[in-house]
């Protein structure tokens, strides 16, 4: 841990940088032996010390060379690409963040590695219901976020359902139920992946070459086909409506724009007979004034004459 400077001056205490010192002490003849789990992931304390081991590996020696005596003598053009890729890393961060539906408590720790303490701790297999409980899980009990504790009561009816469905289907099979649950509730597994297993695991290790053991059967699967049948006539019926929405929209867009061409053409008119008026006033005072002129020549001349 090191020490850093907080907002209000103060200072607070954040993890530094990885340095695995006593990994490097070792005697050169010596191993760190790291256990995997079945699917060949690393689980334990060595675990955590596999990670970090390579996360010093993975640092770039070409972005900040270590032939340069000081930092001083660094060139401002490898320093300004390493902040900007911490920059990109974080705005990767936060994008991938975002994205999540709900965090996880493990931490550091894989879940293989979560999953091997509470096997240890209670001496029965974790299967993947009880790891996704475990990892998102506060210290109280309480859900990690309020979008887990939905999915855990999801899986919770769900598998209640199986349940009761047992009583009175013999064709549902127990012996992969925690799969079919966790499919039905959250979709297909993404491709090469599976849930609350961590990396590593592919569908074909975990369910087998087939990889159809967690694809609900019998009645379940009957329910999840009227329930797509259902889904695809509320589509189709939402579908109506929209296009009725957008008919609607553009009759009433057509009024409007029939009306204010009809508001452009009387404005127009009213302007044309206005000016109109005015021309015909201003023509009336011409007349006028012509008129007044040619009278007024007329009193001029006769004034000229001789009197008789």
């Amino acid at each position: 841990m090191v020490k850093s400077n907080a907002e209000n001056g103060g200072m607070r205490r954040v993890r530094g940088r990885t340095l695995l010192s006593d990994l490097y002490d070792l005697d050169p003849v010596d191993r760190v032996k790291v256990s995997r789990n079945t699917y060949g992931q690393p689980v334990g304390s060595e675990a955590r010390l596999l990670a970090g081991y390579i996360g010093i590996l993975a640092r770039n020696a070409n972005m900040l060379p270590i032939n340069y005596e000081s930092w001083h003598h660094m060139p401002d053009s490898n320093k300004n690409q390493a902040l900007a890729n911490i920059k990109d890393r974080k705005r990767v961060g936060i994008s991938s963040r975002q994205k999540q539906k709900f965090t996880h408590t493990a931490g550091s720790r894989s879940f293989a590695s979560v999953a091997k303490a509470e096997e240890v701790k209670s001496g029965q297999k974790v299967g993947r219901l009880q790891l996704f409980e475990i990892t998102h899980r506060k210290k109280d009990g309480s859900p990690m976020t309020s979008e887990a504790g939905e999915i855990m009561e999801k899986l919770k009816d769900k598998k209640a359902e199986y349940e009761a469905t047992t009583s009175i289907d013999s064709s549902v099979n127990l012996e992969n139920i925690d799969n079919r649950i966790i499919t039905e509730v959250l979709g297909p597994e993404r491709y090469g992946r599976v849930r609350f297993q961590g990396s590593g695991v592919t569908p074909t290790q975990y369910f087998g070459s087939g990889s159809q053991q967690y694809m609900p059967s019998g009645s379940q699967a009957k329910v999840e086909v009227q329930r797509l049948r259902d889904q695809i006539a509320q589509m189709q019926a939402n579908t109506v409506e929209q296009i009725a929405e957008v008919q609607r929209k553009y009759e009433e867009l057509q009024q409007q724009l029939r009306a204010e061409v009809v508001e452009r053409e009387a404005a127009a008119a009213e302007r044309e007979a206005v000016e109109a008026a005015r021309e015909a006033e201003h023509r009336k005072k011409y007349n006028d004034l012509q008129l007044q002129l040619q009278q007024m020549m007329q009193m001029f001349q006769q004034s000229q004459k001789p009197p008789s």
